[in-house]
């Protein structure tokens, strides 16, 4: 009995943990030491960085700006200066102790590159070694005999398990992580939507300046575009003719999420997506959640969802999606509520004479000039939903805590 105790008091204890787990964000982290401030630019002008706030049990390796070496060098495309940050990027954690306490004084690791599938073999791995005296030396897998080693200099910031940041001495030397990769040929949306399905979508952004030059700037810096095939274009023309200018930028805007997933992440991820008019209309959160629906993903707005029936275009940095449905935001139209059971039969009342309350077409709004205009009056509920998913969001980590707190409570209860 005593043992079983001892089992689930690790048990709940592990879940704890998982539960109080809070993510990380590389570049705010390294924005505290302008030491790295070059390093910490390239993780954002190639979007290695959000690839690195998605994983868990990882190790970055900085250099400071004085060592950037070959990655300060100019004449590369950002896909290769992609590659050779991928190969300081280790997908294990390896914090300033377990670096000293290696089995055998030296082990493999695979990195970011490795797993990118451009490196041929093994050239993806990294070799860590522990000298006598204590020192820990980085060495790239398909180094020349005769590159030198990165030296491990000090622990930076550390999150036990899942993220560790180490300072080396110089940039890790690697000819496959360095080799030449042309730019990506450039990409006509329009074009692009045009010839598979979305002949109505890429119309309407065609026809929408604002909408189309946002989405046209983004598409090279990560970028997955959602467009309603034709019948469904159609379909909602009606209410799509309604909006205001605003209302229809701010639609157009909302297809398209500003990072890369491929089908893959897409279908792996569940939760909230930010859009482009998240950052493009102010006061306004735009988002709306995707779930994994069999072998594809499901787009639920609260109003409406849809899901994606085709891969038009996978190649990072960009993806698009053909989707089922046009995406209406919550913030412009009613959000679809679940029938409620009838209520039950009562007595007879009296008779009460009540006021009756302006409709919310009639009763005039604080922003008439706004985005909410549609097809379907907004009522003020969608304001509401919009800032109680803000609200929502914040005090995540103060519930994983609380869960932690009620998982060691239970698990001591049950250990007493």
């Amino acid at each position: 009995m005593e043992a079983r105790r001892r089992a689930l008091l690790v048990a709940l204890a592990v879940l704890a943990l998982a539960a109080a787990a809070e993510g990380y964000n590389i570049t705010k982290i390294l924005a505290a030491y302008p030491e790295y401030s070059q390093f910490n630019k390239l993780l954002t002008q190639t979007r290695l960085a959000q690839d690195i706030n998605k994983r868990r049990t990882i190790t970055v390796l900085v250099v400071a700006n004085g060592d950037m070496g070959s990655l300060a060098g100019g004449g590369r495309t950002l896909q290769t200066i992609r590659h050779m940050l991928q190969i300081h990027v280790l997908v294990d954690y390896y914090g300033g102790k377990k670096l000293h306490q290696l089995a055998h004084g030296v082990t493999a690791c695979s990195s970011m590159f490795q797993e990118s599938g451009a490196a041929p073999g093994m050239s993806g791995y990294v070799n860590i070694t522990q000298h006598r005296g204590g020192k820990v030396t980085f060495t790239a897998e398909d180094a020349e005999d005769s590159a030198p080693s990165s030296a491990f200099v000090k622990s930076v910031k550390e999150i036990p398990y899942d993220l560790a940041v180490l300072q080396i001495s110089k940039v890790l030397a690697s000819p496959e992580a360095e080799a030449p990769v042309a730019a990506p040929a450039p990409v006509n949306i329009t074009e692009l939507l045009s010839k598979k399905y979305c002949k109505s979508f890429a119309g309407l952004l065609a026809a929408d300046a604002d909408a189309y030059s946002t989405i046209n700037a983004t598409k090279d810096n990560g970028l997955t575009l959602f467009c309603p095939v034709d019948s469904a274009v159609a379909s909602f023309m009606p209410k799509y003719k309604n909006l205001t200018a605003k209302g229809r930028t701010a639609i157009l805007l909302y297809h398209a999420v500003p990072d890369y997933y491929s089908l893959q992440l897409l279908t792996s991820i569940s939760g909230k997506v930010s859009t482009l008019a998240t950052s493009n209309v102010a006061k306004k959160d735009y988002s709306f959640d995707v779930e994994k629906d069999g072998e594809t993903a499901e787009l639920d707005t609260k109003v409406n969802s849809a899901s994606v029936t085709y891969t038009i275009k996978d190649d990072d940095p960009l993806a698009v999606y053909a989707i089922s449905k046009f995406l209406q935001p919550k913030e412009l139209y009613k959000i679809a509520k679940d029938i409620a059971p009838a209520p039950a039969p009562e007595g007879p009342k009296k008779k009460k004479t009540t006021k009756k309350k302006p409709s919310a077409a009639a009763s005039p709004s604080d922003d008439d000039d706004d985005d909410d205009s549609a097809a379907d009056s907004p009522d003020d509920s969608s304001s509401d939903d919009a800032t109680a998913d803000k609200d929502g969001a914040a005090p995540s980590a103060v519930a994983g805590w609380v869960t932690a707190a009620v998982a060691v409570a239970s698990a001591l209860a049950l250990a007493a």
